[in-house]
């Protein structure tokens, strides 16, 4: 079992633990916490771990390094887990102090089962409230309350974690960075929606930490901004700064807003070469009576034409995003505002379900739109009065088999034919064929699934065989797999070594005809 430490030199007194999900992913706010533990800093360590470990095994990695005090950090993604884990050390060591965070926790916990088995819980951004809570435990000065509220800190007064990243987080790992914290806009199934304005660090100090991290070697820098692109100005300086610093390995992932694109982020971004840039865009809906529902401010005509102009005139990775099942929103709405997206021709389009975070102001439209959400993470909609639970059901796989083609990039010369003159129901008829043909939506090998895309082409979407063929020959080149698909086995590749008969191919061929 892997877990993975930043560790002082003496044992710890206090450790920061949460579950990533994936290797990769380090937790930005544990290193926070680190900065700002003052005078504790020497008595505590991080301690990673992943969602797919055994929570057996990471209790053990836990008890082995003998900790006081154990801040969790948890969300939406490992409250789960991180209730078996807690649950464990607490019947192992009932007397050990189990301290949460993190936006899962801030909302709602009277109903967790996780807060019933902590002895702390701090609601909020709890960079300076957690060092604060953990000099009086160890004063034996405990708190009456176990709930603490944490304002958000003076962000002048933070002592900033970058340093705390590692050599192995600097080569193996993301590295997360923030220029603000908070966003000024309110839509209403965001967390966000809370913060009352968007807080810049400042600025020079901000640039001096980046250019600390560029000499270590770190080239990916992913932004956790919510609105990156709100003051030109300071995003002006944040793109110069790594302008000068241009190399063939530097990655910059960004949230932009899609209605704000002055002329002088235009310039800049005009000038980044491909793979340098990548923006993640929140369309998420066209209806402006949805908009409006769930107050989020948006200039469609404004959005339109900075999409169109980042397409045409950049070499930037554009990401975009639609949610279904907003408040206002069926099947015909969301219809129309996936095509338009498609027609402006994003790079990837990401089509999320409604989620009902907690504490997330879009439940005050439950009663009206009848909304029924899972109660376990990620609480995805279930059903409403607009669209059913078939409805919902159909629209996931939709998303999901969209990502594995559309999104892929695998089928570059063949999303075309997928597409046609009406993206939204070509994909779903395909959608449907698809699930009704194999029953799954994952754990497609490369090979079947080109077979698969090939069949559904023609049978489903009326394709002409030798067009659906030439161009997924073309993809299917431009992949490098070594295999064959079956449609292309009486018809190898050009240029590709013939392929043996197998005994049983025949029967194969018959079996594949009667499906």
């Amino acid at each position: 079992m892997r877990s993975f430490f930043f560790q002082p030199s003496a044992m710890p007194t206090i450790l920061l633990t949460t579950l990533n999900a994936r290797y990769f992913h380090s937790s930005f706010g544990l290193r926070y916490l680190l900065a700002n533990m003052g005078d504790l800093q020497a008595r505590t360590t991080i301690q990673e771990f992943i969602i797919t470990q055994r929570p057996l095994d990471i209790a053990e990695a836990i008890l082995a390094t003998q900790p006081r005090i154990i801040g969790f950090g948890v969300y939406i993604w490992n409250v789960a887990e991180i209730t078996q884990v807690v649950a464990l050390l607490k019947q192992v060591r009932p007397n050990l102090i189990i301290v949460l965070g993190g936006l899962e926790v801030s909302y709602e916990w009277e109903e967790q089962p996780l807060f019933a088995l902590a002895d702390y819980l701090i609601t909020g951004q709890a960079d300076f409230a957690f060092a604060e809570l953990c000099r009086r435990l160890i004063a034996n000065e405990p708190p009456v309350e176990n709930i603490i509220h944490a304002d958000p800190p003076p962000l002048d007064q933070l002592v900033l974690p970058y340093h705390f990243y590692t050599d192995e987080d600097i080569a193996h790992r993301l590295i997360y960075v923030e220029a603000s914290r908070g966003c000024p806009f309110k839509c209403e199934f965001c967390l966000s929606a809370l913060d009352k304005t968007a807080w810049p660090f400042e600025l020079e100090r901000f640039l001096t930490e980046m250019e600390g991290l560029y000499e270590r070697g770190v080239r990916h820098f992913k932004f956790v901004d919510r609105t990156f692109n709100l003051n030109a100005k300071i995003g002006g300086r944040i793109l110069d700064f790594f302008l000068e610093r241009l190399d063939k390995q530097l990655f910059l992932h960004f949230e932009l807003i899609p209605d704000h694109l002055p002329d002088a982020l235009k310039e800049r971004i005009a000038r980044f070469p491909a793979g340098a840039l990548q923006f993640e865009i929140g369309i998420q809906t066209f209806n402006p009576t949805v908009q409006a529902l769930i107050s989020r401010k948006q200039d469609n005509r404004k959005t339109e034409e900075h999409l169109h102009w980042l397409r045409q005139h950049t070499q930037a990775h554009l990401h975009a995003d639609l949610i279904v099942g907003l408040p206002g929103e069926d099947m015909a709405s969301f219809a129309a505002g996936f095509n338009r997206l498609v027609a402006l021709d994003p790079h990837e389009i990401q089509v999320g379900i409604l989620k009902r975070l907690r504490g997330a102001p879009i439940s005050r439209h439950s009663a009206e739109f009848g909304y029924r959400y899972n109660p376990h993470p990620p609480y995805n909609l279930l059903c409403s009065r607009l669209l059913d639970f078939a409805t919902v059901r159909r629209l996931e796989r939709f998303a999901r088999y969209w990502d594995l083609i559309g999104n892929s990039g695998r089928f570059r010369h063949t999303r075309p034919l997928l597409l046609g003159d009406d993206p939204f129901g070509r994909l779903l008829i395909f959608s449907d064929w698809l699930f009704a043909a194999t029953g799954q939506t994952h754990q497609f090998a490369l090979d079947r699934l080109f077979d698969l895309v090939y069949r559904g082409l023609t049978v489903a979407l009326n394709v002409p065989e030798a067009i659906a063929r030439d161009r997924l020959v073309e993809d299917y080149k431009n992949n490098g797999a070594k295999g064959l698909p079956l449609f292309l086995q009486s018809q190898p590749i050009p240029g590709s070594l013939p392929i043996p008969q197998h005994p049983s191919l025949s029967s194969l061929k018959r079996r594949q005809a009667r499906h």
